[in-house]
């Protein structure tokens, strides 16, 4: 049984409602430091806290997805997390908030659950073009969350989006349950025999290794930006509310559209390719973002083509994974995925140190860092890379 357009749609709203659970604390940030006496940077810490709580996730409640009926473990999953939105709304502490958000990013992997998936479903020959549009989704979920998060903290209070998020959840929950498919396990093997194959994927798969390097340097560059942007817009010169903040995801989810597009050039040239654009747009976005500091023109413009250049190298990557062996997509998905998430923590943390130590300047450093370590990986293995592709591999 093949994808219709209406199982893929409900598939993208699904990944756009959870994954959001990850990136509503960021405009949120000020507000939890006043309320809670804590420096900005040192409130800040729930953003990676809750990216390491879903790279978590990622590397033990994924691969089950080739063991288990996967509708039944998305459904688990979903419902852990509205438990710990709830915990998080009424935290009396800060160190509770923080408890509560490594658990609301570990809860948010149905996503990686759901694509893998929308491609074991798709018919042959458009994977690509399905993992787009499931990833535009998620994009938009995950740049979007920011806006309304911003607004609805800035009327309503930070808990209040907490709130929120539970009662969206709980919805979406209800959606999948009557709509998503049963799909039968693939992998026949104990727990530790799955958790072992995972390592057997990265030894013997270069195409894996060389995707999850860049994607996780992609993904640090992405939490990198969007952590240390909150501090950036709430002071000097600009002295922005949480709702202003917000509506830069609005921008960002403008670049998350181009998913789909991506994914069909996917499936009928070279992925590779557009993983190298998307890495000069990165590149490019960050000299703007150095050099517009001042000026919100061209750092909104920057958002545009960071958020564009990640879509290009993210979907790509993920095309190209997911053509090794589709009888482990889950697996492969928790590395790539995994790779990508502690990328995105390691990025949001190192944002912050770098924001203590030189501002924006340090930041812009950091990034550009990232990008040129990721410009590296990529012509390194350039060559590797062509070698498998003339083979007939992706």
């Amino acid at each position: 049984m093949y994808l219709k357009k209406a199982d893929i749609f409900i598939m993208a709203l699904s990944t756009a409602v959870i994954v959001a659970n990850i990136y509503y604390c960021q405009p949120l940030i000020i507000l939890i430091a006043r309320e809670f006496g804590r420096a900005e940077s040192d409130a800040g810490r729930i953003t990676y806290l809750t990216q390491a709580g879903y790279a978590t996730g990622l590397l033990f409640l994924v691969p089950l997805g080739d063991r288990v009926e996967r509708k039944r473990q998305i459904l688990f999953t979903a419902a852990m997390a509205v438990v710990a939105l709830l915990a998080a709304a009424v935290a009396p502490s800060f160190m509770m908030l923080c408890i509560a958000s490594v658990v609301i990013g570990f809860s948010s992997v149905v996503p990686q659950l759901i694509l893998p998936l929308s491609a074991h479903l798709a018919e042959p020959g458009t994977s690509g073009r399905v993992i787009g549009t499931v990833m535009s989704g998620l994009l938009v979920g995950i740049l979007l969350s920011r806006t309304l998060s911003g607004a609805v903290g800035a009327a309503l209070g930070w808990r209040a989006m907490y709130f929120i998020a539970a009662g969206f959840c709980l919805v979406i929950l209800m959606v999948i349950a009557k709509t998503f498919p049963v799909s039968k396990p693939s992998f026949k093997g104990s727990y530790g025999q799955l958790m072992q194959s995972l390592w057997n994927l990265v030894n013997t798969q270069p195409v894996l290794r060389e995707a999850a390097m860049i994607n996780a340097l992609a993904f640090a560059v992405f939490g990198c930006f969007w952590t240390t942007m909150v501090l950036l817009l709430a002071g000097n010169p600009y002295h922005f509310t949480s709702a202003a903040i917000g509506l830069f995801g609005v921008a960002g989810a403008i670049g998350a559209l181009a998913a789909p597009v991506i994914g069909r050039i996917s499936d009928k040239k070279n992925p590779r390719t557009a993983i190298g654009y998307g890495l000069a747009m990165m590149a490019t976005a960050v000299v703007l973002l150095y050099s517009g500091e001042l000026h919100l023109a061209m750092v909104i413009v920057a958002v545009l083509i960071l958020d564009l250049g990640q879509q290009g190298i993210h979907v790509s990557n993920q095309a190209r994974i997911y053509a090794l062996i589709p009888e482990a997509r889950n697996r492969l998905n928790t590395v790539f995925m995994t790779c990508s998430f502690i990328g995105t923590a390691c990025g949001s943390a190192a944002g912050l140190k770098l924001w203590e130590w030189k501002g924006w300047t340090g930041v812009c450093i950091g990034m550009s860092g990232l990008v040129t370590t990721a410009f590296a990986v990529y012509g390194i293995t350039y060559r590797k890379t062509r070698v498998v592709l003339r083979s007939g591999e992706q």
